[in-house]
């Protein structure tokens, strides 16, 4: 009998070459995702006369860089001429560009799956990190760097060393107020920012099938911040319901074909993982980052870690941490005043989570500024059909234009130094929205809360106010 294989194990020997002495294996690549910040590897490839290979299989979007607001006039000429460089190497090569006025156009890890390219099965990279996130649909994702890009858009293949597999295992129910969002700062709090370095995870458990394909893929875009290389979930119903009739989804025959491949996607009953992890669902609650990394997270009801209770290590970390966020050990979580909240990213930005953050707000005033970015135009266009802009503009938010937006703070939306933000994003390290920024990353529902209180607080009473 041939040994129990993992969904990796499967992902990864359909789209291997060939094998090096070394173990680094040749892959084919499937899907391959390209924005402004690429411009390197096509400089690559142009200075050794080549051209991408196959350009039916490279896909390119204005998203790092795009702008929020006034499109028509982009008043940093730097983020303009990178515009205009990836359109004309768009256009030079023949790529399908998702540019900014384009009704599709958004952030590259929120127009594949709604666009129908990402797919259970396929392989997929894209130079951001945060290409994990289309392995909630049972791919093999994750992010690269320029001179790897190059080489795809040469080759379409990719030289990699198989990670090893890690399985995260959830069960339970989720209580109101916690979501996907929650799950992944508690694993990484409680394991640590490098637990799963070197590690693919998959997620499992009746919590995980419980997911919409919003929240799996809030999962697995978190991935990487635990150290993985990447992230994955099984193909299941939930997963076809969500791709079918896409554009570029299969249709007719090729539907049928295509699902009764991904029903073969999952690990095998004994399957083995290099470290398995069960949690509670039950046990999780709405969770934020105090300090300067994802893993500095603490549920909304605890107090500030004390670094005289800690080794000398985490206690360094952990004091420089506090001292940087303006923080003092020993007090509530839960009171920080912000100065600012944004809803938006890879992350959180999809129509699930506008909506969620809308049910919180309706009705309600914000007390601080801030601002909001739909994933995408479409979901741009969604929301506003459904009402949802009303409803944060009326709170006095700011409504804004599809893109990374301050997430990244590479296109003037940006925290001022000093300035604390209630973030839905990924990343709040030192800077990352802006010099001297200090970030708090949290749930959509959970940033709504800190818009209407003026402070970091419990979303939950707010929920069970209005029976939500």
């Amino acid at each position: 009998m041939s040994k129990p294989q993992t969904l990796l194990d499967k992902l990864w020997s359909a789209h291997e070459i060939l094998k090096r002495k070394d173990g680094v294996s040749l892959l084919w690549v499937d899907r391959h995702l390209v924005h402004e910040g690429s411009h390197h590897a096509f400089a690559n490839i142009t200075a050794r006369g080549a051209s991408v290979s196959h350009p039916d299989k490279t896909f390119a979007v204005v998203d790092h860089y795009a702008p929020t607001r006034d499109r028509a006039h982009i008043a940093d000429p730097q983020i303009a001429r990178m515009i205009d460089t990836l359109r004309r190497n768009a256009g030079e090569h023949k790529l399908r560009l998702f540019d900014l006025h384009d009704p599709a156009q958004g952030i590259v890890h929120v127009v594949g799956p709604e666009q129908g390219l990402t797919l259970p099965g396929l392989l997929i990279n894209c130079g951001d990190s945060h290409t994990s996130t289309h392995g909630a649909f049972g791919a093999l994702a994750f992010g690269i760097g320029a001179t790897e890009v190059a080489h795809i858009l040469a080759t379409q293949t990719i030289w990699q060393k198989k990670p090893k597999a890690m399985r995260i295992t959830v069960d339970g129910d989720l209580g109101a107020g916690v979501t996907a969002k929650d799950i992944a700062l508690n694993w990484i709090a409680q394991l640590g920012a490098g637990s799963a370095q070197g590690h693919a995870v998959e997620y499992a458990g009746s919590a995980i099938s419980a997911l919409s394909m919003e929240g799996r893929m809030t999962l697995c875009n978190l991935s990487i911040e635990g150290g993985a290389r990447f992230g994955m979930i099984a193909p299941d119903e939930v997963t076809k319901a969500y791709v079918k009739d896409r554009a570029y989804a299969p249709k007719g025959d090729d539907w049928a074909a295509a699902v009764k491949a991904w029903d073969a996607l999952t690990s095998d009953q004994d399957a083995a993982f290099e470290i398995d992890v069960h949690l509670d669902a039950a046990e999780i609650a709405p969770t934020v980052t105090w300090g300067t990394s994802p893993e500095q997270a603490l549920p909304i009801d605890a107090t500030l870690p004390n670094p005289a209770e800690m080794g000398k290590q985490m206690a360094e970390t952990a004091s420089e941490a506090l001292a940087y966020m303006g923080l003092t050990a020993g007090q509530s979580l839960a009171g920080t005043p912000v100065d600012q909240v944004f809803i938006g990213s890879c992350t959180n930005g999809r129509i699930e989570d506008l909506r969620a953050a809308a049910a919180v707000m309706a009705g309600r005033r914000a007390k601080v500024p801030g601002l909001v970015s739909p994933g995408s135009q479409m979901i741009k266009t969604q929301a506003e059909q459904e009402g949802l802009d009303k409803v944060f503009t009326d709170a006095g938010l700011e409504w804004a234009a599809s893109g990374c937006s301050m997430c990244v703070g590479m296109n003037g939306d940006l925290v001022g130094s000093g300035k604390r933000c209630a973030s839905s994003t990924n990343r709040n390290f030192k800077g990352r929205q802006g010099r001297g920024s200090r970030t708090h990353l949290m749930s959509p529902v959970m940033v709504a809360a800190a818009a209407v209180t003026g402070r970091i607080c419990d979303v939950r009473p707010m929920l069970q106010e209005r029976d939500i």
